[in-house]
């Protein structure tokens, strides 16, 4: 007898990572998407919005749900726009949430924060999850060794650059291909709202919440992320590789490698590679993922594996673009 597949909600159907969480779940094993909200869409196929997912689902937007008839609800839209959905909807007892936006990442509510390579059995029992942002995934994952040690004994420093997609589906002159292609800056320096939940995590774990000084970069391509963090660290190279093989030797998709990194490597995957190298006193730490799937739906898609008693990697074996 097949078990019952677990019935999928979406709100915000139509952005990009909403787009991203339905191409992993149509082909999920066990899952089966119920509905997929968008006000702005209404009726509208959404592989009308979703041009990739022709073919493989005939699903329509809707405006109207029942909360009621499904397992676990998807929150995609914008930051703030959680608490303004839980203002007007009531939480059935039995709902679990994957909540994508900011609005939770506190653990405020009855959340529980969604980095499996840190609170991986505090999500195993979540019925609240509050998924991580891209940045601070990328960047927590350089970290969270060292924290765990008790080792960020100086100021930590983050240059990261990411792609267009990590700013949304909505235009913007810093999105548009004329002003993007070939060229690179920087935005929100050193007060990236991503710095919240890094220093609030890190905090708990050193028992102290070093400086982190995060320079945010936009760059020429469409996805992924590649933080470069370093700081002081008495360990020497050796000792530091052996410290995050050992953190990370049983997380599903956090990997530490020997060899330099590119982004090539994880985009389209819901992998995050790490490089670990020293510098006189200074370690370095590299960490990419693909901003949409570790750094957004993928994570989800992990997060919701966890809650239902699923294989971690479930629905989410993908291989890289590496050409």
């Amino acid at each position: 007898m097949k078990e019952p597949k677990i019935r999928v909600g979406i709100i915000g159907g139509a952005g990009y990572t909403a787009g991203e969480l339905l191409r992993l779940l149509v082909h999920h094993p066990a899952a089966e998407i119920v509905f997929v909200h968008s006000t702005s869409n209404t009726g509208a196929l959404v592989a009308s919005v979703h041009e990739g997912l022709t073919g493989d689902t005939n699903l329509s937007f809707c405006s109207d749900f029942d909360l009621s008839a499904v397992d676990v609800l998807f929150l995609c839209q914008g930051h703030g726009k959680s608490r303004e959905f839980w203002q007007t909807h009531t939480l059935p007892s039995s709902l679990k949430v994957i909540d994508l936006a900011q609005d939770f990442r506190d653990e405020s509510d009855g959340y529980v924060y969604g980095l499996p390579e840190w609170q991986k059995q505090k999500i195993c029992s979540a019925t609240l999850v509050a998924n991580p942002g891209c940045f601070a995934t990328a960047i927590q994952l350089a970290l969270l060794p060292l924290a765990q040690g008790k080792l960020l004994t100086g100021d930590v420093h983050v240059t990261a650059v990411t792609g267009s997609t990590g700013a949304g589906v909505k235009p913007s002159p810093s999105t548009h291909f004329s002003w993007r292609n070939d060229n690179i800056s920087v935005y929100k320096a050193f007060e990236h709202q991503h710095l919240i939940e890094i220093r609030r995590n890190i905090g708990i774990l050193q028992g102290s919440t070093p400086d982190i000084n995060f320079i945010p970069m936009r760059g020429d391509f469409a996805r992924g992320i590649f933080a470069a963090v370093y700081t002081d660290c008495a360990l020497s190279e050796e000792e530091a590789n052996a410290l995050y093989k050992s953190y990370y030797a049983d997380a599903a998709f956090t990997h530490v490698t020997d060899s330099t990194l590119d982004l090539k490597q994880v985009t389209n995957t819901n992998k995050a590679l790490l490089h670990v190298e020293k510098h006189g006193n200074k370690l370095l730490i590299s960490s990419v993922i693909d901003n949409l799937l570790k750094g957004a739906s993928g994570q989800a898609v992990q997060n919701m594996n966890l809650m239902f008693g699923l294989e971690e990697d479930t629905g989410l074996r993908l291989k890289g673009n590496a050409f």
